[in-house]
């Protein structure tokens, strides 16, 4: 299924969708974490990129794994090659948890953090309601800040094994 789309490899596809899909929901997640005048503008556009980037970084990795096992079944990749593209699906792996996280915790700040600011009351009175906000918008940006590391390691991990052969 993640192979080919019109005999192309689909990898090479894919994963452009996650290099501009994980960026842009790490960007918005952050921005609307720590600049609550953007929260109205983004917040439903915020919980878009929450599916869409993390879905884009699972076609990626799938897509990869199924060219990986294409070409390793023809015989195009070579023993000492190996190493290499396991390092880049290594760092796939690691991107496809980190924005599934980033994913999941910025769908909490959209649904926990209104866009006037104001957090929902899960824990009893607006001191906990503050706590919740500020705990789930740290969050955020702490797994977009991890996202989008690991985004750019895989990239340049890929980009290293096509161009260099290293």
């Amino acid at each position: 299924m993640f192979e080919e789309f019109m005999g192309i490899p689909a990898h090479p596809l894919l994963i452009h969708a996650a290099v501009v899909f994980v960026p842009l929901l790490a960007l918005a997640a952050v921005g609307y974490a720590i600049l609550p005048f953007l929260r109205p503008h983004i917040r439903l556009v915020l919980a878009g990129l929450a599916v869409v980037g993390p879905t884009s970084a699972v076609f990626a990795k799938l897509s990869g794994d199924a060219f990986f096992e294409r070409m390793r079944e023809r015989g195009r990749v070579t023993e000492g090659f190996i190493p290499v593209i396991e390092r880049h699906q290594d760092y796939g792996d690691l991107t496809m948890w980190w924005t599934i996280a980033l994913g999941v915790v910025t769908l909490a700040l959209v649904f926990l953090v209104g866009p006037t600011g104001a957090a929902v009351r899960v824990v009893g009175g607006p001191g906990g309601a503050r706590v919740v906000s500020v705990a789930v918008s740290v969050l955020s940006v702490a797994a977009a800040a991890i996202a989008l590391y690991y985004v750019v390691r895989t990239g340049d991990a890929g980009a290293k094994a096509v161009w260099e052969g290293q």
